[in-house]
């Protein structure tokens, strides 16, 4: 069965394997004790830390394991924050940064601290000189992701780099994503990663600090780690960890140039395959092995479930893919499609046959997820029905309460033509999605989104027909 979700979570690397398995007989002592055992342990840390920093481009001694690169994360910005209190509590993220790296920011608002979200294009991209502007005399930390996690938009790290050495603010980079691919982005303050994005096992984080760069960690004090990351080392992990980071370094361009092309294909096939589909993302600054689409009138979680049925695993950023009600944040700072989403991130050694027998299934996959929603046909337009020859009235108000997306945007659709050129169409809707998914549509079909007002329950959402 073909995994597409490398993204999540990549397959674990057979180096790491051999490697894991090798230190679960030579690595299991404390690499803190001075007799023969603790020193063999000891060993194969510093070779683990050695490589990791070799590929993270900082000195081992820059650089600790954690629990996870949402631990390496918290324990970052935390022990930024601290370390510069007397600068400032102002702190700077991208509106697309990681979910750790929000929550983090949300406990340092919480905690008095403020925060500067900078806005991103409908690529996913952070403005340079935006990034730039949110600069203050109080700014403690910035932090910025080298690509996205959801659509693979590459984001402007040089540039805001500089502009945070002008400033003298440290520049935390959140390198989860890249840095399988390629090296760390040069101007890095502190660097985060995450081993089980690479192939490695999970349960294994990178944080890596600057010299110079003032850090308090945040906790009890613990001799571990440089005081950093607290607890017994994982070893095994760790060792396994180091070992597939160099090997999928090793092997990056190559295999990155190979994916490429299998994304593009994907990314040029899928609009003609099938109908009312918004790819997503940078189409050139972006992640070798990761696009993503969404597809008009589609439930995300019935076309998740359809595509897992037919042999493909792959994940989305639609609301309607579980308990939350509002759409991925990523998806929602681009203000883009957010019903129906898919994520394809492919895995080391994805096979050319794979991706075109996921391009053969998605039609009709799609198609039966639009027809069990009784969603328009493909392309379709309503004006062309007779009730739009002969209107009823200038204005229509479709009641979607309690109706989860797409539901909201099928009624518009059904809908649009019952008015004159000019007339209007309001929805009712309590479904966070609809606050992109309406407008989206409405870019989508040539219509006038004329904006949002409270409702009595939920929010009315106009839409005015063009010809």
């Amino acid at each position: 069965m073909p995994y597409f979700d490398a993204a999540s979570a990549a397959p674990l690397h057979p180096v790491a394997r051999e490697a894991l398995l090798a230190a679960l007989d030579e690595g299991w002592a404390d690499p803190a004790r001075l007799y023969r055992e603790g020193r063999r342990a000891r060993l194969l840390l510093d070779a683990a830390r050695e490589a990791a920093a070799q590929e993270a481009g900082c000195r081992p001694d820059e650089l600790v394991f954690t629990s996870s690169g949402t631990r390496a994360v918290h324990d970052g910005i935390a022990g930024a924050l601290a370390g510069r209190r007397r600068v400032g509590r102002h702190l700077i993220v991208s509106a697309v940064e990681h979910s750790s790296v929000l929550h983090s920011a949300a406990a340092h608002e919480s905690a008095g601290g403020s925060v500067t979200e900078v806005a991103v294009d409908r690529t996913g991209r952070a403005d340079p000189a935006a990034y730039a502007a949110a600069l203050r005399d109080d700014t403690a930390l910035a932090v910025l992701q080298s690509a996205n996690h959801e659509v693979g938009t590459e984001q402007p790290v040089a540039e805001a780099a500089e502009a945070c050495r002008a400033a003298g603010v440290p520049l935390l980079v959140d390198a989860a994503q890249s840095l399988g691919w390629e090296p760390a982005p040069a101007g890095w303050s502190l660097l985060t990663a995450s081993a089980h994005k690479w192939g490695g096992p999970s349960g294994v984080g990178l944080l890596a600090v600057r010299k110079g760069v003032r850090f308090a960690p945040r906790g009890p004090a613990d001799e571990r780690e440089s005081g950093r990351a607290p607890g017994f080392e994982n070893l095994p992990a760790i060792v396994a960890a180091a070992a597939s980071l160099r090997a999928v370094r090793a092997s990056a361009e190559a295999e990155g140039a190979r994916l490429r092309a299998l994304v593009d294909r994907i990314r040029a096939r899928v609009p003609h395959l099938v109908p009312d589909v918004e790819v997503v993302g940078d189409p050139v600054r972006g992640l070798p092995h990761l696009v993503t689409f969404s597809c008009l009138y589609v439930d995300g979680e019935t076309l998740l479930h359809a595509l897992d049925r037919a042999g493909f695993s792959v994940s989305s950023g639609s609301s309607c893919t579980s308990s939350a009600l509002t759409p991925s944040h990523v998806l929602r700072a681009m203000g883009v499609l957010s019903e129906g989403n898919v994520r394809v991130s492919l895995p080391t050694g994805t096979d050319e046959e794979d991706v075109e027998r996921f391009l053969a299934v998605l039609p009709e996959t799609v198609a039966s997820v639009r027809d069990s929603l009784s969603a328009p046909s493909p392309s379709s337009s309503a004006v062309d029905s007779p009730a739009a020859r002969s209107p009823a009235a200038p204005e229509l108000v479709v009641d979607a309460l309690g109706k989860r997306c797409p539901l909201p945007v099928i009624e518009l659709a059904k809908v649009i033509g019952d008015v004159p050129v000019g007339g209007t169409v309001t929805v009712l809707a309590d479904d966070e999605a609809a606050r992109l998914d309406i407008p989206a549509w409405c870019e989508m079909r040539g219509h006038d989104y004329a904006g949002e007002r409270a409702a009595d329950r939920g929010t009315a959402y106009m839409v005015r027909r063009r010809a």
